[in-house]
C-alpha cells in the first residue's frame, strides 16, 4: 500500500517533477495581464451565484468565428481563468473566439460540484454568448490536467437531459490536454486531503464511468516528458470511448506545465491540433 501511495504521489504530484513548477505559472500571469491590455474581451461575466462562476469572453472578428471554451486546471483546488488568459490571444488571431470559465474550488466544494459548474458555464454561453459577440452554436471545449478531464465530462454529457433548450450537439468537440479520466489514482495522493475524493465520488466523477451517446471528437494530448500515469490516462480514454476518440498528440519535449505553452504557439503541434479540430465541422 505504501509502495502504491509513492508511486501516485510521483506521478501526479508534479510539482515533485518540475522543480521551477512556479516560474512557469508566474510567467502565465504576466503574459496573462497583457494580452487583457490587446485583446478585446467581456471579463467576468456571471453564470451563476457563486463569486467564482464567472466566465472571460474574448470575442474574434467574425459573427461565424468558433467559439473555444477552455477550461483551466488546477487538480479543482487552486488556480483562476485569469491566470491563462495568454491561451485566448493566438486563438482570437487566428479568427477563434474563446470564453474561459472558472469555478469554486476544494475543499469547500466537492469534484462533482464542480462538473455541475462546468456544465453551467457551457449552457449559459449557449444562452447568452450571442450578446457577447461570439457564436455559440460552434462551440468546442478544451482543457489542462483537471481541466481536462471536465471537458472530456462535457463531452459525455447529454445536453436535452440536463436542460430542454439546450441541443445534443452543443459541444462539437473537445482537446483534453494532460487530462485525467480516472479519478481513483488520485485516492493515494496527499492532495486528496483537499480533494476529498472517495471511492464512490472518484467513479461518479470520472469520465470513464460514462460512455458518450454521441461520437463527439476527443482529441488529446500529453507530454513526452510527463509521467506514464498521464500517458496511461490517455490511453484509457481511447479505449473506453474509440467513437469518440480522434487521435492522441505526444507533444515534443514537454512537461505537464511547459505543454500549455505549446497550445499558445501557432505553428506547434498542439495549437494546430486544436485548430484542425474546429475547421473539421
Amino acid at each position: 500500500m505504501q509502495d502504491t501511495q509513492q508511486y501516485y504521489e510521483r506521478q501526479y504530484n508534479n510539482r515533485l517533477s518540475i522543480p521551477d513548477a512556479q516560474d512557469y505559472n508566474l510567467r502565465g500571469v504576466a503574459r496573462s495581464e497583457a494580452a487583457r491590455k490587446e485583446l478585446k474581451c467581456h471579463l467576468d461575466a456571471a453564470y451563476g451565484d457563486s463569486a467564482r462562476e464567472r466566465i472571460d469572453i474574448y470575442p474574434a472578428d467574425g459573427a461565424d468565428a468558433p467559439l473555444l471554451v477552455f477550461i483551466h486546471g488546477g487538480y479543482w483546488r487552486s488556480r483562476s481563468k485569469s491566470e491563462f488568459s495568454f491561451l485566448a490571444q493566438p486563438f482570437v488571431k487566428a479568427g477563434v473566439s474563446v470564453a474561459m470559465p472558472t469555478y469554486d474550488l476544494a475543499p469547500q466544494v466537492t469534484v462533482e460540484h464542480i462538473v455541475r459548474q462546468a456544465l453551467a458555464a457551457h449552457a449559459w454561453l449557449y444562452r447568452n454568448g450571442s450578446r457577447h459577440g461570439v457564436n455559440p452554436r460552434r462551440m468546442y471545449v478544451a482543457g489542462h490536467s483537471a481541466g481536462g478531464h471536465l471537458a472530456a465530462m462535457m463531452i459525455a454529457a447529454r445536453w436535452p437531459e440536463y436542460a430542454p433548450d439546450l441541443p445534443e450537439d452543443l459541444v462539437k468537440g473537445g482537446l483534453a490536454v494532460s487530462g485525467i479520466f480516472d479519478l481513483m489514482p488520485l485516492l493515494s495522493v496527499s492532495f486528496n486531503a483537499e480533494v476529498r475524493l472517495d471511492e464512490r465520488s472518484a467513479r461518479k466523477a470520472s469520465p470513464l464511468s460514462y460512455y458518450p451517446a454521441r461520437a463527439v471528437p476527443l482529441h488529446t494530448a500529453a507530454g513526452e516528458l510527463e509521467s506514464d500515469e498521464f500517458k496511461r490516462q490517455a490511453r484509457l480514454i481511447a479505449q473506453a470511448w474509440p467513437h469518440c476518440h480522434a487521435g492522441h498528440l505526444e507533444v515534443p519535449g514537454r512537461h505537464h506545465l511547459s505543454i500549455l505553452e505549446a497550445l499558445a504557439e501557432p505553428g506547434n503541434a498542439l495549437f494546430e491540433r486544436a485548430m484542425q479540430m474546429m475547421r473539421a465541422s
